[in-house]
């Protein structure tokens, strides 16, 4: 594992690497010190090489390309090894300078060559005192050897907790994300709530209080003698009333198509699932059976019900294939909505998330008289289906009263005439 060097430097890595630089350049300073203060035969040989040493590494901490290339890291940590081989030849202090290269090979390298570097460094820390003392003691032995497993095991257990942390950040940041999306998703679905209950109020009072007047004054035109010439300006201004609501009534109608849902308004309800799916990679949509126009009320609900599970299946299912079928029989219509993903317990399943899990897909399909169903265990996929009882009429409500409206109203003009 090598230690992503282009990633941010967090304070307490940064402390860390300036303490590293810290040790070596004093353990550095040591050696030349103490070959200029026992007067070594080799104090100058030991000055030059600790400066060499010193400035080599100074280059190499400073340059990008041995931050950002392992190549350049392994060149700069052999150059560093060839001329420490040389001051643990000139000197018995070199052997100190072991320590700071573990951390530095370990922190470059992958976890195996950076194990096998500081194995071969501790071997050379020791071959190092044993020829300059000329005597073996476990000291010789222990020290650079302890030093080497707690350098490996120092690493290793920084790096987990650095993982722990990224893991950490980012389940923070998804759930940041996750919230936004889901009072985005809340935002949207009070949207188009109220722009339904807005479509359901203008056409049950003020369409058909308007059909009512033009029915009504349609019938007290009918109801007057034409020849009379002192109703004739009465007759004129009902005229004009029945034209003015009739008006009124084609406007009110215009509102309520108005406010159709979004999804809905550029086509129907299998080309708004065909859109759905596009967004999807995985998901493919499919029609069944004779399509046949649903009332407003039925699209919405199947619209919301596949786009509450389409939601689920991309982020929980992990599926590799998802499908939505649209299928039309005589007296009903179903929608299925079916996915190869992990699946899951439905009776342990949460309550939803912001109000779009699985108590609200049956929620808007037992409002509408129809039957929810889930099946699914895990790692054996999901399939949600709906199944909603059409009408014995297959328009939209609201278009079927209004049509109802007009029949009326031609009803009475055809009594008026028949009399």
């Amino acid at each position: 594992m090598t230690a992503s060097p282009l990633r941010p430097l967090t304070p307490v890595s940064r402390v860390l690497r300036l303490c590293l630089h810290a040790l070596l350049l004093a353990l550095l300073g040591l050696a030349a010190g103490r070959a200029v203060a026992h007067s070594l035969p080799s104090a100058g040989a030991v000055v030059a090489v600790c400066a060499v040493l010193a400035a080599l590494y100074g280059a190499g901490a400073r340059s990008p390309a041995v931050r950002g290339s392992a190549a350049a890291a392994g060149g700069w940590l052999a150059a560093l090894g060839t001329v420490w081989a040389a001051l643990l030849v000139l000197s018995p202090d070199g052997l100190w300078i072991a320590f700071p290269l573990y951390f530095l090979e370990l922190h470059l390298l992958r976890l195996r060559w950076g194990v096998a570097a500081v194995a071969v460094t501790a071997g050379a820390a020791i071959a190092s005192f044993l020829g300059h003392s000329g005597t073996v003691t476990p000291g010789a032995f222990l020290g650079p050897l302890l030093g080497a497993a707690v350098a490996v095991a120092t690493v290793l257990g920084y790096q987990a907790l650095y993982r722990e942390s990224e893991r950490r950040r980012e389940l923070i940041e998804e759930l940041i994300a996750t919230r936004a999306e889901l009072a985005a998703a809340e935002r949207d679905a009070g949207t188009v709530a109220e722009r339904e209950r807005l479509a359901r109020e203008i056409h049950d009072t003020l369409a058909q209080g308007l059909s009512s007047i033009q029915l009504l004054l349609r019938a007290a035109e009918r109801a007057l003698p034409e020849r009379d010439p002192r109703l004739a300006p009465a007759l004129e201004h009902i005229g004009r009333a029945r034209e003015a609501a009739q008006d009124n009534l084609a406007e009110a109608r215009r509102f309520v198509r108005a406010l159709t849902p979004p999804d809905l308004e550029h086509g129907s309800l299998a080309a708004a699932l065909e859109r759905l799916c596009a967004g999807v990679p995985q998901a493919r949509f499919s029609v069944s059976g004779t399509p046949r126009e649903l009332p407003t009320p039925y699209e919405v609900a199947l619209l919301r019900i596949a786009q509450s599970a389409l939601a689920n299946v991309v982020r929980h299912a992990g599926a590799g294939r998802a499908g939505i079928t649209l299928t039309f029989m005589d007296g009903s219509v179903t929608l299925d909505v079916v996915d190869d993903g992990t699946g899951f317990d439905p009776a342990s399943a949460p309550s939803g998330e912001g109000g779009f899990g699985l108590p609200a897909m049956r929620a808007r399909a037992e409002t509408l008289g129809g039957l929810f169903t889930v099946e699914s265990a895990p790692g054996q996929g999901t399939a949600v289906a709906v199944t909603l009882p059409l009408p014995a009429c297959a328009p939209d409500t609201a278009d079927a009263a209004d049509a109802a409206a007009d029949g009326a109203v031609d009803a009475a003009d055809h009594l008026e005439a028949s009399r």
